[in-house]
């Protein structure tokens, strides 16, 4: 029943990407997971084989290809083989955007090769430790200096992905005193190298899930940025962030829905294999009634998930669209995953089954990208209510 969103081109590099997959990332996803991060050289293999560089124009070193639908089958052959690329989504999915349509022709030629390549790594800072959803509250600050050539950061961020090995991060500060009349003006936006000095990792958090992806808070003490690595215009950061919410939301709902179908394909497995009282657990009726009514959720989800994705790629998918598709493909995980781990009883509850981790690593996907909650307001909104 799904949609027929794909070409021999996507196919043939999700074939790539499965043998890939199997070959260099299955056999060591276990010790990524242990060491809350891939190796940092993992990052440039991605870039030899041209993964991080596919919407990268060619002029900088990319495949300079438009559709979403490469990164849509990276996300169904990662979570299929029950394994991530670490902070690959972050860096290709939602930082690329930001520079595409925001970096300077100058920026563009400093930056984009070595993040096609793997050489430069991207994260994102935006949340603070006493702001989560209300980014107007942000209390970092970038002063510039009294002869214009860089801005003074200080300030701290929390649950920065990637932020742990990220080469450039691009960190929101506010860089004129806050307006409680326009909450929204004087955020910035600043490419900040994490060799600079005064920039520090400090924790790296310990989540229930997601552990091949490390989180990191983030400290700026008189960090020197060069007015070079201003991202835009002063001043215009929350437009800026606004920009790619569709997309980043997208991500979001077809990871939900790959993380749901790939649940039902090892519950499925799993229950024609296991026997109780002499049985499979498949023969139960209770086994196939559960199974029949995830596999539907999951047509459901998918197809959502499809279409936003064409949508996206035709230029028409709304913040509304987007945030359905978030709020229902994430949902509909949450349930799948739960009752597929319920089918394999205290086995589902042990992390070397793939249905374990995914149930920790899917949990956090109706918070971040905007919750479940923020979801329901902006399609509320849509509705004139």
């Amino acid at each position: 029943m799904r949609i027929a969103v794909f070409n021999e081109e996507h196919e043939a590099f999700r074939a790539m990407l499965r043998a890939f997959i199997e070959k260099e990332v299955v056999p060591v996803h276990h010790q990524w997971e242990e060491q809350g991060h891939p190796p940092r050289d993992f990052y440039r293999r991605l870039g030899e084989l041209g993964v991080l560089g596919i919407q990268v124009p060619e002029e900088y070193g990319g495949a300079g290809q438009a559709s979403f639908k490469f990164a849509a089958i990276a996300a169904e052959e990662t979570t299929r083989a029950g394994v991530s690329f670490g902070n690959y989504s972050v860096h290709a999915n939602l930082i690329l955007p930001y520079l595409m349509a925001y970096a300077t022709d100058e920026q563009k030629k400093r930056w984009l090769p070595g993040f096609a390549s793997g050489d430069i790594m991207t994260a994102i800072a935006m949340t603070e430790p006493g702001t989560g959803s209300d980014l107007a509250g942000i209390q970092t600050r970038a002063t510039l200096s009294e002869d214009g050539t860089h801005y003074v950061l200080n300030g701290a961020k929390t649950f920065i992905t990637g932020g742990a090995l990220a080469d450039l991060v691009l960190v929101v500060a506010r860089t004129t005193p806050f307006d409680p009349d326009d909450r929204r003006a004087g955020l910035s936006i600043l490419c900040v190298e994490s060799a600079s000095d005064g920039f520090s990792v400090g924790r790296k958090l310990q989540k229930i899930g997601l552990k091949a992806s490390d989180t990191a808070e983030l400290s700026f003490t008189d960090v020197k940025v060069p007015v070079a690595n201003l991202l835009g215009e002063e001043g215009k950061g929350f437009s800026y962030l606004s920009h790619n919410l569709a997309q980043e939301r997208l991500t979001i709902a077809l990871d939900g829905a790959t993380t749901a179908a790939a649940a039902l394909r090892f519950a499925t497995d799993y229950v024609k294999e296991r026997t109780v009282f002499g049985k499979p657990v498949a023969h139960f009726q209770n086994t196939k009634f559960v199974l029949a009514e995830c596999a539907t959720e999951v047509e459901a989800a998918q197809l959502m998930a499809d279409r936003a994705l064409e949508l996206h790629d035709d230029g028409e998918l709304t913040v509304a669209d987007a945030a359905k598709a978030k709020l229902f493909c994430t949902e509909v995980a949450g349930r799948v995953i739960d009752k597929c781990l319920q089918l394999h009883g205290g086995y589902g509850y042990v992390t070397e089954y793939p249905i374990a981790r995914l149930y920790a690593d899917t949990r956090v996907s109706r918070i971040y990208g905007g919750t479940s909650e923020v979801m329901k307001t902006i399609i509320a909104k849509s509705l004139g209510v």
